[in-house]
């Protein structure tokens, strides 16, 4: 075989070897709870001012946990 068929044949090769390893499809269904988040867990775990099954509640909540302990921002300042 000639030089040029040798690399057309690697190329090919190549080709096939790298479409083998793609990446597996993201449906992006993510994780399906049956009830919603906000009913709670009846763990012991909750936070203190948190009332089980009020949405609003749950939103505040969130808020004050975003605000006051996950904001780097917040900590550094």
């Amino acid at each position: 075989m000639t030089k040029r068929a040798w690399h057309i044949l690697g190329a090919v090769g190549a080709a096939a070897v790298l479409a083998a390893c793609g990446e597996k499809p993201q449906t992006g269904a993510g994780v399906q709870h049956g009830a919603p988040l906000y009913q709670g867990t009846g763990s012991q775990f909750m936070a203190p001012g948190w009332k089980a099954g009020d949405a609003g509640s749950w939103q505040q909540e969130l808020k004050a946990r975003m605000q006051h302990g996950q904001n780097e921002y917040n900590r550094v300042r």
